[in-house]
């Protein structure tokens, strides 16, 4: 078996339509950078949602220092910011940290 199937996917500018936006699966996208303090304690909760939702829902991670494109795009003003995107389309926003039940519950709606 993989140990690494279910982490956090890296996307980057090139391939966010090909990985979020025409996934067939729901994407939960978490938007941080390496000096963002509140990114790095958000990190193990990405981390255990990508085990918890693995063949359900693609969890990944764009780090909008090395892909300033895609943050611009979706307007990432503060991180850590973490969209939901189901179908190509945003269905859910979070800003800041939030308790991992958050997130659990915006993806069981679209899984």
């Amino acid at each position: 078996m993989n140990e690494t199937a279910s982490r956090p996917v890296a996307v980057t500018d090139r391939d966010f339509a090909k990985q979020v936006l025409s996934s067939e699966q729901p994407v939960l996208v978490d938007f941080w950078a390496e000096w963002c303090a509140p990114c790095r304690a958000l990190g193990p909760v990405i981390e255990s949602l990508a085990d918890d939702y693995d063949g359900r829902a693609k969890i990944a991670k764009v780090d909008i220092d090395a892909n300033q494109e895609v943050a611009l795009q979706f307007g990432i003003r503060s991180i850590p910011t973490v969209i939901l995107f189901a179908n190509g389309q945003i269905v859910d926003t979070f800003v800041g940290v939030r308790p991992k039940n958050d997130y659990a519950a915006s993806l069981d709606k679209v899984v």
